[in-house]
């Protein structure tokens, strides 16, 4: 019988497997608040680094590109040392972005055998009137038996900076809109694609390619921000009918809850896709 949904996401992916690194996350906390703490206790957000009263160098700045959390774990001790619960000072904090809070925290989930996923999407919480270019991590609430959005990047000092009204842990669904369900906004006509987007960036496809991130990440591939190739580096114009339907059929994919303990029919489509589409395939050459 195929593998559960729950049981697929408690494993760790190409991304999120710490490999040799899988002692530096036993015996951290298991609760959510805690484990957001130790999150940001070990990384510092790129575009909030000056806020904090960070310069970084150029040299760190590089460290976003860090795909996986071997990678970034390396990195981390390479920085400073100790257990990942205590909190290192500012410039000993690996340089990520909201991709790098969100895959972190899902791997110390996985580790401790809590279904988890990072999404891409766009947070309506940053501006007013727009969606920003964001990630989050999807936890698997067992007490409750659904799926629960959790925003590890928001510390203290963001959510007085963005007056965050709602508790990251538990972020509303219309707060984060997934890169599936802002795709059928648009194609709908209820939204705005111009709303969506990040710096002078934005339109259908800027969507598009957080829609394929997206997709991905639900196969446990979470690829960078600007890793790009295949429909999420096509442009508009060259869109086929044919890649049109098959970018609406992920997005509702993807808007299919996953949470079951038997294969759904969504899950098994979307495994299936990923395995066989071509125009999903990861290029032959990618290397993590």
């Amino acid at each position: 019988m195929p593998e559960s949904p729950l049981t697929y996401y408690t494993h760790p992916g190409m991304m999120t497997d710490p490999k040799e690194y899988s002692r530096l996350l036993d015996g951290l906390p298991t609760s959510l608040a805690e484990l957001c703490l130790v999150v940001q206790g070990i990384q510092v957000h790129i575009f909030w680094a000056e806020r904090y009263g960070l310069k970084l160098s150029e040299e760190r700045q590089k460290e976003v590109n860090l795909r996986t959390v071997v990678q970034k774990l390396k990195r981390i001790r390479e920085l400073d040392d100790r257990p990942l619960n205590e909190a290192r000072s500012l410039e000993k904090r690996l340089v990520g972005n909201c991709r790098d809070f969100s895959v972190l925290l899902a791997a110390i989930l996985q580790h401790q055998g809590v279904p988890a996923r990072p999404r891409c999407g766009f947070g309506t919480y940053f501006m007013p009137d727009h969606y920003e270019d964001h990630w989050v991590c999807e936890v698997w609430r067992a007490d409750g038996g659904r799926w629960g959005l959790v925003d590890a990047q928001l510390d203290a000092l963001q959510q007085r900076a963005l007056e965050i009204r709602f508790d990251p842990l538990n972020v509303p669904y219309d707060r984060f809109v997934t890169g599936g369900k802002a795709w059928l906004m648009c194609r709908r006509r209820q939204e705005n694609p111009d709303k969506f987007g990040i710096f002078d960036m934005h339109g259908m496809g800027f969507i598009r390619g957080d829609l394929i991130r997206d997709f991905l990440s639900f196969n446990k591939v979470e690829i960078l921000p600007w890793d790009a190739w295949g429909l999420i580096a096509k442009e508009d114009k060259d869109l086929t009918e044919e890649d049109m339907a098959l970018l609406d059929r992920i997005a509702e994919l993807t808007l299919c809850d996953t949470g079951s303990l038997d294969p759904t029919p969504a899950f098994t489509e979307m495994r299936t896709l990923f395995e066989s589409e071509a125009r999903l395939k990861l290029p032959g050459d990618w290397k993590p």
